[in-house]
């Protein structure tokens, strides 16, 4: 005779099994060339500028000017309350089109962040692509979901919408030292 289970499943209940990383996707139309769009996006001033809300600094690695290939920059902000620092490397770059950074050190388990810049008439479609998974196993995978990935989203639309600001207006000339 086969043995009982130790626990059964009843049947309406589905078992959600955690992914291996949570994925962000965003698009934003701006009003400027995509090389305008890509520089202000890979300069570390107009980073900080964007993020003045988290305390944003530079503070290891490159700490001014504009990232290329290579670059790490440690980053030190505010996050859900929290002082973090946090690095990451350019590890594609192809201007004026694409780049990505990489976490090489930080709160997350890991993450890549790419930037798309495609030409639509006049004007140039931002799009981010924020792939990471939270730290922690299981608990940050249910992070994730219940404030991690909202909270990520707001941060990520809001730094979309400042460099939007910036590169209508003429300060983006600021933060692009080709420009000058």
């Amino acid at each position: 005779m086969p043995s009982a289970p130790l626990f059964s499943v009843p049947e309406h209940v589905v078992l959600v099994q955690p992914t291996p990383m949570a994925r962000i996707e965003l698009s934003l139309l701006v009003a400027a060339p995509p090389s305008r769009c890509f520089d202000l996006a890979r300069s570390i001033e107009a980073h900080i500028q964007s993020t003045a809300a988290t305390g944003e600094r530079a503070i290891g690695g490159r700490t001014a000017g504009l990232l290329s290939l290579g670059d790490e920059v440690t980053w030190r902000a505010r996050h859900l309350g929290v002082w973090q620092e946090l690095t990451s490397r350019v590890t594609i770059f192809e201007r004026p089109l694409h780049f990505r950074d990489s976490m090489v050190r930080g709160a997350f388990a890991r993450f890549d962040h790419d930037h798309y810049f495609e030409a639509a008439n006049d004007n140039t479609l931002l799009r981010d692509v924020f792939d990471y998974h939270a730290p922690l196993g299981p608990l940050g995978w249910l992070a994730e979901r219940l404030f991690l990935t909202a909270y990520m989203r707001r941060f990520l639309l809001t730094r979309m919408r400042e460099l939007k600001a910036l590169a209508e207006s003429d300060d983006w000339a600021r933060f692009v030292p080709s420009a000058h």
